[in-house]
């Protein structure tokens, strides 16, 4: 697979009409508590790159010796979690807010309950974006969000991909939000942005990892698309052609899930199928279709978790492989995931091909796994194997793979697919 580091909004040449779409307009969206939470990625501090699946093994190994992650070897702990971090000088900050929650005392107290506290250090809090003080209910959510309800070593983290929290999630229909844990160049990191700093503080009631910045429990969907317009800059301005967030408003959903392609797996499809889907009355009708394959309503995949009606389904054997067909909003037409582990390391591959580049981005309303290819509906006369995964695709095979799931309010203009 290419490597995506130097990943930027491919201009199309035939596409006139795609742009890159700026942060300083995109940031004009929502509340100004959201905008200074998100601020850290809108000002660069926020690394896309760290999250894709390509970085060579034995590089991760020397990130892993660089730093100590695996000593297991600690005297038998005598307080609680919230004992250790009331008494440490350096964790004073997270400490406080969290002793005015009592319910979230006796949580991190209670020696019969096995939690890992991801607390912030004290300069963590220097790095806080906000320009004025955020709603308690705010604080409330980002405390619950750093207590995971397992117990999670650092060696644990290694191979964990999601994590759930106290963290109730309305939009996800009342289950645990989860923290992401990944293992980069840079060292282990929660959620792209903070990382571990001191792991393995052994407590009587589970276990502490220190981390450099705060975690913020995450936004919507669309929100954290649009805060990185240097990859998904084409699939936002799809959205803007097909009028796509006024459809999406109207689907009922607990949970996500959301294959978004780059501009680069749009740039796949190749620059006539790209001038036909942007810039035609008819494209726009198949890529309003082609946006709907990309979502499974009611879902929420992550690469090790499961949400759904039948509640959380952990995914939890290393060396497994699982197959899921999942119902997306185009007239409920299948997607096929394939989720296959090897020891630390997990690959994902949507209909038998398109590789998931960058794995759960945690989002308040479901997950976005980044795909590396445009995902399209099976052929009607062959099963696709034999395709090129950096072949182009002509109109006529765009067409024929979607015409038969338009539906009718789409049909706008005058003729025939």
């Amino acid at each position: 697979m290419k490597s995506l580091l130097n990943l930027s909004f491919l201009a199309l040449a035939l596409a006139a009409s795609v742009r890159a779409i700026q942060p300083d307009e995109l940031a004009q969206r929502g509340s100004d508590v959201v905008e200074d939470v998100l601020a850290p990625i809108k000002d660069g501090a926020f690394n896309f790159d760290d999250a894709l699946e390509d970085t060579p093994v034995d590089r991760l190994t020397e990130s892993l010796d660089a730093i100590n992650l695996l000593d297991d070897d600690h005297p038998e702990p005598t307080l609680t979690i919230y004992q250790l971090i009331s008494e440490h000088p350096h964790t004073t900050k997270f400490a406080y807010h969290l002793s005015q929650h009592d319910d979230l005392v006796e949580i991190l107290n209670n020696t019969e309950g096995r939690n890992t506290l991801f607390v912030p250090a004290d300069e963590a809090f220097d790095h806080l974006p906000f320009k004025e003080h955020p709603p308690e209910e705010w604080i409330r959510s980002a405390l619950e969000y750093h207590i995971a309800t397992h117990v999670y070593t650092a060696h644990d983290l290694i191979r964990t991909n999601t994590m759930p929290t106290v963290l109730k999630e309305e939009w996800l229909g009342g289950k645990p939000q989860r923290l992401r844990a990944s293992l980069t160049l840079g060292g282990l990191h929660i959620n792209f942005l903070s990382k571990v700093i001191v792991p393995n503080t052994r407590a009587t009631n589970g276990i502490i990892h220190t981390i450099n910045r705060v975690a913020f429990p995450p936004t919507m969907v669309g929100r954290e698309l649009s805060l990185l317009p240097n990859h998904f800059s084409t699939l936002l301005l799809a959205y803007e052609k097909t009028d796509f967030v006024k459809f999406i408003h109207g689907v009922k959903m607990e949970g996500s899930t959301v294959f978004a392609p780059t501009n680069q797996a749009f740039a796949k499809l190749g620059p006539r199928a790209n001038a036909f889907l942007f810039n035609s009355d008819k494209g726009k009708v198949i890529l309003k279709a082609l946006l709907k394959y990309q979502i499974v309503a009611n879902v929420t995949l992550y690469s090790d978790a499961r949400y759904g009606s039948t509640g959380e389904v952990p995914i939890p054997e290393s060396g497994k492989h699982y197959h899921y067909d999942l119902k997306t909003l185009l007239q409920e037409k299948h997607v096929s995931v394939d989720v296959n582990y090897f020891g630390p390391f997990v690959k994902i591959k949507v209909n038998g091909q398109t590789p998931v580049v960058a794995r759960d981005v945690v989002a308040k309303n479901g997950v976005i796994q980044v795909v590396g290819r445009v995902p399209l509906p099976p052929h009607k006369h062959h099963d696709g194997e034999n395709e090129s995964e950096d072949e182009e695709i002509s109109v006529d095979d765009l067409v024929e793979r979607l015409s038969d799931y338009i539906d009718e309010e789409d049909l706008r203009y005058d003729g025939e697919l």
